[in-house]
């Protein structure tokens, strides 16, 4: 191991997104201690056991989905698990980042040191070898339906055994030149650790977690960029109060921080007894934003310490489980995405009031006075683009209907495209965000205000990048800049330092 990298323990409990971010690092290496590996092995005698009386164990001593009733031989065990594992190497499409699969190896053994999977100690500290040596399987992301990553664990699990690509030491390499050079042999599967390597959702929930960090900075970069409109707009800060006091938890949260940081600037009077739904509802629309990824994101730490093998060992003996279909997760996640939609179309919302020439005199499309100019109108068109795309991308999939395996397996989440989709979102709304900005600070400028606190932070973002628009000019480079910024870590990072929200942004460790 690296001197300068760190260790984690991990022992079966939940693992935070603190801890997450630690290891997909890279930089932090799991270990684990001795008493952890006493549940492991206990769990892996009754497996043991079982098949030394001949008695069938699921994909263990037999065949698996349509095959499940074909017992192999105590002869045949050995080739069996091995050609399992290859014979579930199956994945296509981009990678999954390092950082990703890292993640997914650490849900893995944390899993299954709660002591019910019924693998070897052996396999576990296979993949904690990998971790320590700084091999990173290549994983494809296409190849799950999401009861069960079975194309996508089969990547890393195929790599354990010298089959596959890794990366090591910086390179794309054949798995068994990546562990030869790392100091590692190729792992012989003894019965039950081919299907405990593969059959379990680690890579979706890993994504996932992944996503959903992602997802809470661009709604805290929004939130600012939100405020940042809602001033130029000279939006009442009246509703926000009311929401802090009255709302519900994530409406509590973002009624508090937006009207505290109204508090820090020269806000500006009403401009209507009655604002827009827009720009009154913000702390409900945000809020809804808030509470689902807090959800959501919960019921994925609980993820990464509850057994979702099939079988699992319980009270001594083999028992066959429906654990790997991780649909409440995998709702909650998707009504993270809904509310994004709603998030998407307030900021919709708020640019076109910017645009409008309704509030505050703000010129039509923002032109500076004297101008012969179309101005930033025009860029309706493309945020109402963005907008679509994240609506039409919230759409749930979880239910759809599909036959695998004979009618075997007729129950999946789609967890991993969903995660994708999620993805995407996160994207457009950021772009969206950004454009957000770039409009606030037009009017903030022709309106002659005064930006501090986090308004100030994203109005000098802005202009770092985009100057006041006066004649009309191409803007296609500067809004593919300010996307970047407006997704940047160090622009998170400041505004976390300058306005937290404590109780969100410890919980997907925003800001580190």
């Amino acid at each position: 191991m690296h001197a300068s990298v760190k260790t984690i323990l991990l022992n079966g409990n939940p693992l935070d997104f603190a801890a997450l971010e630690k290891i997909g690092s890279g930089f932090f290496v799991p270990v684990v201690a001795e008493q952890s590996f006493e549940r492991v092995d206990a769990a892996h005698k009754v497996i043991a056991d079982r098949i030394a009386m001949g008695l069938p164990v699921y994909g263990a001593n037999t065949g698996v989905g349509s095959m499940k009733d074909r017992l192999w031989t105590i002869d045949d065990l050995s080739e069996f698990n091995t050609a399992l594992v290859r014979a579930h190497h199956f994945g296509t499409g981009p990678l999954f980042s390092q950082a990703i699969v890292r993640k997914a190896i650490a849900i893995r053994i944390n899993t299954a040191l709660g002591g019910h999977t019924g693998c070897s100690v052996d396999l576990v500290k296979a993949f904690l070898g990998l971790l320590e040596c700084g091999v990173v399987p290549a994983v494809h992301r296409h190849g799950s339906i999401g009861c069960a990553d079975i194309g996508l664990m089969g990547q890393v699990a195929s790599v354990l055994t010298g089959i596959g690509e890794a990366f090591f030491g910086g390179e794309l390499l054949a798995a068994e030149e990546a562990l030869r050079r790392a100091g590692l042999q190729p792992f012989v599967m003894l019965p039950r650790d081919a299907l405990a390597a593969l059959s379990v959702n680690a890579t979706a929930f890993a994504a996932a977690t992944d996503v959903l960090r992602e997802a809470a900075s661009a709604v805290r970069v929004s939130m600012a960029t939100g405020l940042m409109s809602s001033l130029a707009l000279g939006a009442s800060a009246d509703p926000w109060r009311v929401a802090a006091a009255l709302g519900t938890r994530g409406e509590a949260l973002v009624g508090s921080w937006l009207y505290g940081q109204s508090d820090c600037v020269d806000w500006p009077l009403p401009t209507a007894i009655h604002d827009p739904l827009s720009l009154r509802m913000t702390a409900q629309v945000f809020g809804a934003a808030v509470d689902t990824l807090l959800v959501a994101a919960e019921r994925l730490v609980d993820a990464t310490y509850l057994s979702d093998d099939n079988p699992v060992v319980l009270g001594g003996q083999v028992h066959a489980s429906g654990a790997s279909l991780p649909l409440t997760t995998t709702l909650y996640i998707e009504t993270a995405q809904i509310a994004f939609s709603h998030v998407a179309r307030n900021m919709l919302n708020r640019c076109i009031l910017l645009s409008n020439g309704v509030r505050r005199n703000l010129p039509i499309n923002l032109v500076a006075p004297g101008e012969i100019a179309s101005g930033l109108g025009p860029l309706m068109k493309l945020v109402v683009e963005l907008y679509m795309r994240v609506q039409s991308l919230a759409v749930p999939l979880s239910a759809q209907s599909i036959v695998v395996a004979g009618g075997l397996e007729e129950e999946a989440t789609f967890l991993p495209l969903i995660v994708e989709r999620m993805e995407t979102q996160v994207r457009d709304l950021r772009q969206m965000a950004a454009i957000e900005a770039l409009l606030s600070a037009q009017a903030i400028d022709l309106l002659g205000d005064t930006s501090q606190g986090v308004t100030r932070i994203a109005y000098d973002r802005v202009r770092a990048l985009s100057p006041m628009y006066m004649k009309d000019r191409p803007l296609s480079r500067e809004i593919e800049a300010l996307h970047v910024a407006f997704a940047s870590e160090d622009l998170l990072r400041a505004i976390v330092a300058a306005a937290p929200m404590p109780e969100f942004d410890d919980f997907f460790a925003l800001g580190n």
